[in-house]
C-alpha cells in the first residue's frame, strides 16, 4: 500500500486516501474486476489514476463526458503525467496520431468516448497496445435499467474479449441494486466484486417546500442561510431570468448552461469558486468535475427527471461535512410539467421515423451509406428547415441513438477548417498582398493535404508563427475566403452526429421495444418516484432516498422537514409556544451556539433541540458564519 500512498503524495499532495479509495485501489491493483460506488465528490478518479501510475502500460478510461475528459487530461498533464483523449469531432489524422502514440506507450492514460470504442481503427490499434487497466466512469450508462443508458457503452464488452486478462474498474455515483448487478453482468465481471460507500450524508438536510411563488421563497432561503449556493432550473432561458432576479435583490448571481462559450463558463465557474459570485443558477450541465466543498445550499426550482439525478445534484452541497441544505421547491403545476416532459421525451414512433429521414436528407447521406460518418450538426438549423420542435427533434435523435442508428455527442469546440479551392499552379498566379503571401506560406508549411481535404487548423498556432494576433489571422483568412482562394470555416461550438449504422429507408426503420417502450416505462417510473418524494408527508426524506438505492435500516435523520414536523408533534402546543418564546427572548440579548442556548434554558434538552431545529428550518431563527444562532435581521 505504501507505493500508492507515495504516488498520492507525489502527484496530488495528500497524505491519506479517503474512505473506500484504498480498498478499491488494492482490489483493482490485484487484478480483480471491481465496481466502486462512491457519492459525487468522493474522489473516484484517484481510484484508477493512482494504481495505473504504479503499473506498466496504458490505462484506457471510458467516459461520455467530453468536457470532463478534456479537464482530466489537462490536469494530469499539469502534474507531469502523459495523457490524451479521443472523441467524436477529431480529425482522422488526429485520431491516428493519438492511437499510434498510445501503441508506443507515449501516454499513461488514454481517455476514450464510448462511441469511439467500436470503430475498426480503435479495435485494430488496441490489439497492439500494452493496456494495464480499463476504467469505466459513469458505468451506470451500460445498464438498460439505469437512468442514463447509452448503447455505445455495450461496446466495452467487445474490448474485454480482445483484452481478456486486463482488469476493469467500473465507477458510478448512483446505482440501484438492480443496476449494480447489471453493470457487472454487462462488463463480464469474472466474479461479483462491489465496494460501496453509504450514501448517507449526516450533515445534509433535505427539505421540500410546497410554495406558489418559488422566486420569493428562493430569496427567503438565500437571505436566511449564508454562503455559496447552486440553483438548478430546467431550461437555459430560466437560468438568466433567475440570476437577474437575484441580482436585482442584492444577491450576486450568474447563470450557466451548456450553450455558453467555454471561456465564459470557465470565468463564471472561477468567480463562483472564489466566492466573488455567491450563487450560480444553472441547468444540469453544471457540476460535473466541480468540487467546491463549502456550498451551503442546493436549491431545485424544478423537479428533476429521476431520484438519481436529484441525489447527485443535491449532493454537491456540504462536501466540507458542515451543515448544508438541499431544498426542492414544489407546487401543483410541477405535476402537469412532468407529464408533458414524458410526452416531449418520448415523441410518437412515427415522428421519430420522420426525424430520422429528415436527418439523412439534411446531411445528404444516401440510403445504404453513411456508416461511421461524422457530421457537424446544427440542430437549430435542422429544425428550422424541416419544421420540427427543437425538443421533439432532440429526443427523437436520442431514441435513434438507443436504437443503434445515430449518435449525437454533447456540444464541443470544433477546430477551424481550411481547404484550398484553387490548384497549386493557380495559387502561384494569384496576386496576393504581402500579408496574404505570408499566411499562405505558413499554411502550406504547417498543414498537409490542404488541396484535397479540409484541414483542422489553429489560428493561435498560425499567429504565433507569424507574430500576429488571433484577430489578424482571422481577418486575413476571411479575405482569402472572399477571394475564393480558400474555403474557411471558423471554429464554432457545435455537437457532432455520427451514423452508427448505414442509412435505412424510412419504411425499414425499426425502433425496438427496448429502445422505446421499455425505456418509456422506466422513465415514467422514475418520474413517479420524484413526485412521490416531493409529495411525501410521513417518512424521513433521507430514509426515502437511501431506500431508493437499496440502503435499508438507516434511522431517521431528525433534521429534514418531515422529521422536524414529526418532532413537533411530540410537544404539546403549549410546550412548543413556551420554549419558542424563551428562545426568542434569549436571542434578543445575545447570539449563542445551539449547545449554549440549550443549557441556558430551563427546559429538557430533548424538547429544546426539536424546537430549535424547527425554527431554523422555518428561518424564524438563523445560524451565522460563526455557527451561532440569532434572530433574522429584516
Amino acid at each position: 500500500m505504501q507505493q500508492y500512498l507515495d504516488i498520492l503524495k507525489t502527484y496530488w499532495g495528500y497524505d491519506q486516501f479517503r474512505p473506500l479509495q484504498a480498498d478499491i485501489i488494492q482490489s483493482i491493483a490485484s487484478g480483480r474486476d471491481t465496481l466502486g460506488l462512491m457519492p459525487t465528490g468522493g474522489g473516484k478518479s484517484l481510484t484508477f489514476q493512482v494504481p495505473a501510475l504504479a503499473m506498466e502500460g496504458v490505462c484506457i478510461v471510458v467516459t461520455p463526458l467530453i468536457a470532463l475528459m478534456k479537464d482530466q487530461v489537462e490536469n494530469l498533464k499539469h502534474k507531469g503525467v502523459s495523457a490524451a483523449a479521443i472523441y467524436s469531432g477529431m480529425s482522422h489524422d488526429e485520431i491516428m496520431l493519438t492511437l499510434d502514440n498510445a501503441v508506443c506507450e507515449a501516454y499513461k492514460f488514454l481517455y476514450v468516448s464510448p462511441e469511439r470504442l467500436a470503430t475498426r481503427i480503435f479495435i485494430a490499434k488496441v490489439r497492439l497496445m500494452h493496456v494495464c487497466m480499463i476504467a469505466v466512469d459513469e458505468s451506470h450508462c451500460i445498464s438498460q435499467w439505469g437512468y442514463d443508458f447509452r448503447p455505445s457503452y455495450l461496446k466495452i464488452a467487445d474490448i474485454r474479449e480482445i483484452l481478456p486478462e486486463v482488469p476493469v474498474l467500473a465507477l458510478t455515483a448512483t446505482a440501484t441494486p438492480e443496476v449494480v448487478d447489471d453493470i457487472q453482468n454487462q462488463l463480464h465481471f469474472r466474479e461479483k466484486n462491489v465496494f460501496r460507500k453509504s450514501f448517507h450524508r449526516s450533515n445534509l438536510i433535505y427539505v421540500v417546500r410546497t410554495v406558489e411563488n418559488k422566486e420569493e421563497y428562493l430569496l427567503k432561503i438565500l437571505s436566511s442561510v449564508p454562503g455559496t449556493s447552486v440553483v438548478y432550473v430546467r431550461n437555459r432561458k430560466k437560468t438568466k431570468e433567475i440570476a437577474g432576479f437575484l441580482n436585482d435583490n442584492g444577491i450576486t448571481a450568474e447563470h450557466f448552461h451548456a450553450g455558453l462559450k467555454n471561456e465564459t463558463k470557465d470565468v463564471r465557474q472561477a468567480r463562483w469558486k472564489s466566492g466573488e459570485t455567491r450563487v450560480i443558477v444553472a441547468t444540469n450541465a453544471f457540476g460535473m468535475g466541480i468540487d467546491k466543498p463549502d456550498v451551503r445550499t442546493v436549491v431545485h426550482m424544478d423537479l428533476p427527471d429521476s431520484i438519481e439525478a436529484y441525489f447527485q445534484e443535491a449532493g454537491r452541497a456540504g462536501r466540507d461535512e458542515k451543515k448544508a441544505y438541499a431544498v426542492l421547491l414544489f407546487n401543483k403545476s410541477d405535476v402537469t410539467k412532468l407529464r408533458k416532459r414524458v410526452t416531449d421525451t418520448f415523441p410518437p414512433k412515427e415522428t421519430v421515423s420522420q426525424v430520422y429521414d429528415a436527418v439523412g436528407n439534411y446531411l445528404e447521406v444516401a440510403v445504404g451509406s453513411g456508416l461511421d460518418s461524422t457530421f457537424v450538426f446544427d440542430i437549430a438549423d435542422f429544425c428550422g428547415k424541416f419544421h420540427f420542435p427543437l425538443l421533439v427533434a432532440y429526443n427523437s435523435i436520442k431514441i435513434l441513438q438507443q436504437a443503434g442508428y445515430l449518435d449525437l455527442t454533447d456540444e464541443q469546440d470544433s477546430s477551424s477548417l481550411v481547404l484550398f479551392t484553387v490548384k497549386k499552379d493557380e495559387l502561384y498566379e494569384f496576386k496576393s498582398t504581402a500579408e496574404q503571401e505570408k499566411l499562405i506560406h505558413i499554411l502550406l508549411r504547417s498543414y498537409t493535404g490542404l488541396f484535397t481535404d479540409p484541414a483542422a487548423i489553429s489560428e493561435e498556432t498560425l499567429g504565433g508563427r507569424l507574430g500576429w494576433s488571433h484577430q489578424q489571422v482571422y481577418d486575413q483568412l476571411v479575405l482569402l475566403s472572399r477571394e475564393r482562394i480558400i474555403r474557411y470555416i471558423p471554429r464554432k461550438k457545435t455537437p457532432f452526429l455520427t451514423f452508427t449504422a448505414r442509412r435505412e429507408e424510412m419504411s425499414r426503420l425499426f425502433i425496438t421495444r427496448e429502445a422505446y417502450d421499455d425505456r418509456r416505462t422506466r422513465y415514467v417510473e422514475r418520474v413517479k418516484s420524484v413526485l412521490d418524494y416531493a409529495k411525501e408527508e410521513n417518512h424521513c426524506r433521507s430514509q426515502v432516498l437511501l431506500g431508493y438505492f437499496g440502503e435499508t435500516g438507516a434511522g431517521a435523520c431528525g433534521k429534514c422537514d418531515i422529521c422536524l414536523k414529526n418532532l413537533e408533534n411530540i410537544l404539546t402546543d403549549e410546550e412548543f409556544a413556551q420554549i419558542k418564546s424563551a428562545i426568542v427572548q434569549v436571542l434578543q440579548e445575545k447570539e449563542l451556539t445551539i449547545g449554549n442556548l440549550a443549557k441556558k434554558l430551563s427546559y429538557k434538552e430533548t424538547k429544546v433541540l426539536p424546537v430549535i431545529r424547527l425554527l431554523l428550518d422555518q428561518q424564524q431563527i438563523i445560524q451565522n458564519e460563526q455557527m451561532k444562532l440569532q434572530l433574522p435581521q429584516y
